[in-house]
Protein backbone atom coordinates (compact mmCIF):
# COMPACT_ATOMS: atom_id res chain seq x y z
CA UNK A 1 0.00 0.00 0.00
CA UNK A 2 2.85 2.44 0.72
CA UNK A 3 4.13 1.83 -2.82
CA UNK A 4 0.79 2.99 -4.24
CA UNK A 5 0.90 6.21 -2.24
CA UNK A 6 4.52 6.74 -3.21
CA UNK A 7 3.64 6.33 -6.90
CA UNK A 8 0.72 8.74 -6.57
CA UNK A 9 2.95 11.27 -4.81
CA UNK A 10 5.56 10.88 -7.55
CA UNK A 11 2.91 11.42 -10.25
CA UNK A 12 1.54 14.49 -8.47
CA UNK A 13 5.08 15.82 -7.99
CA UNK A 14 5.86 15.37 -11.70
CA UNK A 15 2.66 17.18 -12.70
CA UNK A 16 3.28 19.95 -10.19
CA UNK A 17 6.88 20.49 -11.29
CA UNK A 18 6.49 20.00 -15.05
CA UNK A 19 7.17 22.77 -17.51
CA UNK A 20 6.55 23.14 -21.22
CA UNK A 21 9.14 24.84 -23.42
CA UNK A 22 8.38 26.77 -26.60
CA UNK A 23 10.84 28.64 -28.81
CA UNK A 24 9.59 32.23 -28.84
CA UNK A 25 12.21 33.68 -31.15
CA UNK A 26 15.65 32.92 -32.45
CA UNK A 27 18.40 34.27 -34.61
CA UNK A 28 21.81 33.01 -35.65
CA UNK A 29 23.29 33.36 -32.14
CA UNK A 30 20.43 33.29 -29.65
CA UNK A 31 17.24 31.47 -28.93
CA UNK A 32 14.54 32.71 -26.57
CA UNK A 33 12.58 29.93 -24.95
CA UNK A 34 9.32 30.49 -23.10
CA UNK A 35 8.79 28.15 -20.18
CA UNK A 36 5.23 27.70 -18.98
CA UNK A 37 4.01 25.71 -16.07
CA UNK A 38 1.97 22.70 -17.22
CA UNK A 39 -0.61 23.56 -14.55
CA UNK A 40 -1.44 26.76 -16.46
CA UNK A 41 -1.06 25.38 -19.96
CA UNK A 42 -4.09 23.19 -19.37
CA UNK A 43 -6.22 26.31 -18.81
CA UNK A 44 -4.78 28.76 -21.34
CA UNK A 45 -7.25 28.06 -24.17
CA UNK A 46 -10.25 28.15 -21.86
CA UNK A 47 -8.99 31.30 -20.16
CA UNK A 48 -8.63 33.07 -23.50
CA UNK A 49 -12.05 31.84 -24.63
CA UNK A 50 -13.75 33.21 -21.51
CA UNK A 51 -11.76 36.44 -21.76
CA UNK A 52 -13.00 36.95 -25.32
CA UNK A 53 -16.58 36.36 -24.18
CA UNK A 54 -16.13 39.20 -21.68
CA UNK A 55 -14.43 41.46 -24.27
CA UNK A 56 -11.10 41.06 -22.46
CA UNK A 57 -12.36 43.13 -19.52
CA UNK A 58 -11.63 40.49 -16.87
CA UNK A 59 -8.20 39.83 -15.40
CA UNK A 60 -6.74 36.68 -16.98
CA UNK A 61 -5.26 35.41 -13.72
CA UNK A 62 -8.69 35.70 -12.10
CA UNK A 63 -10.30 33.72 -14.93
CA UNK A 64 -7.60 31.08 -14.60
CA UNK A 65 -8.13 30.85 -10.82
CA UNK A 66 -11.87 30.43 -11.26
CA UNK A 67 -11.27 27.75 -13.90
CA UNK A 68 -8.97 25.94 -11.48
CA UNK A 69 -11.65 26.10 -8.79
CA UNK A 70 -14.17 24.70 -11.30
CA UNK A 71 -11.63 22.01 -12.30
CA UNK A 72 -11.78 23.14 -15.92
CA UNK A 73 -15.58 23.00 -16.22
CA UNK A 74 -16.00 26.02 -18.45
CA UNK A 75 -19.76 26.46 -17.94
CA UNK A 76 -19.37 26.38 -14.16
CA UNK A 77 -16.46 28.83 -14.40
CA UNK A 78 -18.53 31.24 -16.50
CA UNK A 79 -21.38 31.02 -13.98
CA UNK A 80 -19.03 31.53 -11.03
CA UNK A 81 -17.39 34.48 -12.79
CA UNK A 82 -20.81 36.05 -13.43
CA UNK A 83 -21.77 35.70 -9.77
CA UNK A 84 -18.46 37.21 -8.67
CA UNK A 85 -18.70 40.11 -11.13
CA UNK A 86 -22.23 40.93 -9.89
CA UNK A 87 -20.97 40.81 -6.28
CA UNK A 88 -18.01 43.02 -7.19
CA UNK A 89 -20.26 45.73 -8.64
CA UNK A 90 -21.89 46.34 -5.25
CA UNK A 91 -20.37 49.49 -3.77
CA UNK A 92 -20.09 48.05 -0.26
CA UNK A 93 -17.87 45.22 -1.48
CA UNK A 94 -15.40 47.57 -3.14
CA UNK A 95 -15.32 49.64 0.07
CA UNK A 96 -14.50 46.49 2.10
CA UNK A 97 -11.51 45.94 -0.13
CA UNK A 98 -10.40 49.58 -0.10
CA UNK A 99 -10.40 49.44 3.71
CA UNK A 100 -8.00 46.49 3.64
CA UNK A 101 -5.96 47.19 0.51
CA UNK A 102 -2.87 48.16 2.51
CA UNK A 103 -2.93 44.82 4.39
CA UNK A 104 -3.13 42.91 1.08
CA UNK A 105 -0.25 44.88 -0.41
CA UNK A 106 1.87 44.34 2.72
CA UNK A 107 1.47 40.58 2.14
CA UNK A 108 2.60 41.03 -1.51
CA UNK A 109 -0.91 40.49 -2.85
CA UNK A 110 -0.87 43.04 -5.64
CA UNK A 111 -3.54 41.66 -7.99
CA UNK A 112 -6.65 43.59 -6.97
CA UNK A 113 -9.01 41.21 -8.77
CA UNK A 114 -7.58 38.16 -6.96
CA UNK A 115 -7.77 40.10 -3.68
CA UNK A 116 -11.43 40.98 -4.27
CA UNK A 117 -12.13 37.37 -5.23
CA UNK A 118 -10.54 36.31 -1.94
CA UNK A 119 -12.90 38.59 -0.01
CA UNK A 120 -15.81 37.15 -2.00
CA UNK A 121 -14.77 33.56 -1.19
CA UNK A 122 -14.29 34.35 2.50
CA UNK A 123 -17.67 36.05 2.67
CA UNK A 124 -19.35 33.03 1.03
CA UNK A 125 -17.59 30.66 3.47
CA UNK A 126 -15.85 28.89 0.58
CA UNK A 127 -12.32 28.99 2.04
CA UNK A 128 -10.81 28.01 5.35
CA UNK A 129 -8.58 31.08 5.51
CA UNK A 130 -9.03 34.80 5.83
CA UNK A 131 -9.18 36.60 2.49
CA UNK A 132 -5.68 38.00 2.99
CA UNK A 133 -4.25 34.58 3.85
CA UNK A 134 -5.94 33.02 0.82
CA UNK A 135 -4.66 35.73 -1.54
CA UNK A 136 -1.15 35.43 -0.10
CA UNK A 137 -1.10 31.63 -0.39
CA UNK A 138 -2.43 31.77 -3.94
CA UNK A 139 0.05 34.46 -4.96
CA UNK A 140 3.06 32.74 -3.38
CA UNK A 141 2.22 29.19 -4.45
CA UNK A 142 0.95 29.91 -7.94
CA UNK A 143 2.16 33.34 -8.90
CA UNK A 144 0.18 35.28 -11.46
CA UNK A 145 0.24 33.29 -14.68
CA UNK A 146 -0.80 36.10 -16.96
CA UNK A 147 0.41 39.62 -17.56
CA UNK A 148 -1.19 42.55 -19.35
CA UNK A 149 0.42 41.74 -22.72
CA UNK A 150 -1.24 38.29 -22.68
CA UNK A 151 -4.57 39.95 -23.48
CA UNK A 152 -3.33 40.52 -27.03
Amino acid sequence: MNVKFCLQDEKINKEFNSWNAKVESEDKYTQMILLTWVKYDQYIQQTMQISAMWNHQIDLSLICKILQNAQGEINQAIGDLSIFEAWKMQTDNIKKYEKNIKRFIERRCCNHDINLFSIFLEEKGAIGYTSIEFAAVYTVNNGMPFVEKDKR
